[in-house]
């Protein structure tokens, strides 16, 4: 009776180290991605999750207008903005 219980503790710690090792920080970098792209202005210098560099043209609600050229505009959704260069 005693490994039982043995056995069910080293189950509950492996759940736990997993949930710090792996689960927590993902939940951290989804939340910051988020506030990211809820932050965006008019004018912020971004990259796309495929790579593409632009400016931030215009903003709707889900759609955000990046101009990568010269008379040169194109509309992504606001989540394939994958980060903000300075």
């Amino acid at each position: 009776m005693d490994a039982a219980y043995g056995q069910l503790i080293m189950i509950a710690l492996m759940f736990v180290a997993m949930w710090f090792i792996l689960i927590r920080p993902a939940q951290k970098r989804q939340k910051a991605t988020v506030a990211m792209q809820n932050d965006l202005k008019k004018g912020d210098k971004v990259i796309t999750i495929g790579g593409l560099h632009g400016e931030i043209d215009a903003i709707e609600d889900t759609a955000i207008y990046l101009k990568i050229a010269n008379n040169t505009t194109v509309k992504f959704e606001r989540q394939a903005i994958g980060r903000v260069v300075e």
